[in-house]
């Protein structure tokens, strides 16, 4: 599978564990490798998870980051789950992870991922992006870039225009 990385189509050495319905978080067998695993697993299974390498953790958008306070650094990978497009709270829980709880990692974007949000997304915090599997990832690529200037900070840019760009007071007369 392909991801955008840091601006980039590269290949994805990560495998999102999802939970079938009939599996419960306590129960389920994590493979080996690079998983990264739903929050419930985690918290359950937090002991023999922890002892991995390398271990990444996703959240579904009715989840909230500042359950993983104190524990973010543990993670090479933190994914956040959009169920679908209209569901913005996963805005929140980026923007929170970076600005509140400090998560200086790989940030990606799992689940119902469209070009239209990925410029949006990255001046919340993302840096990596699973697309939808039924849409061109290289097309994708491009929501990046399809903005030149924003108007209100973020965490991609602290201050908003206004406080950007010099005023001399000529352009009032």
């Amino acid at each position: 599978m392909m991801i955008i990385k840091n601006k980039t189509v590269v290949t994805d050495d990560w495998v999102v564990l999802r939970l079938a319905e009939n599996e419960s978080p306590e129960a389920v067998t994590v493979p080996a490798g690079k998983i990264i695993v739903p929050l419930k697993v985690w918290q359950a299974q937090r002991e023999i998870l922890q002892a991995r390498a390398e271990s990444g953790v996703w959240l579904n958008s009715d989840e909230r980051p500042e359950v993983l306070q104190g524990e973010v650094e543990k993670f090479s990978v933190i994914a956040v789950n959009f169920p679908r497009f209209a569901d913005g709270r996963g805005y929140s829980i980026a923007y929170n992870l970076r600005a509140r709880l400090g998560y200086r990692k790989e940030l990606r974007a799992i689940g119902d991922v469209l070009r239209d949000q990925l410029f949006y997304m990255q001046r919340v915090g993302f840096d990596a992006f699973a697309i939808r599997a039924d849409k061109n990832i290289h097309d994708a690529l491009k929501g990046l870039t399809d903005f030149s200037e924003t108007y209100q900070a973020s965490w991609d840019q602290k201050n908003p225009l206004f406080r950007r760009v010099p005023r001399t007071g000529a352009e009032l007369k």
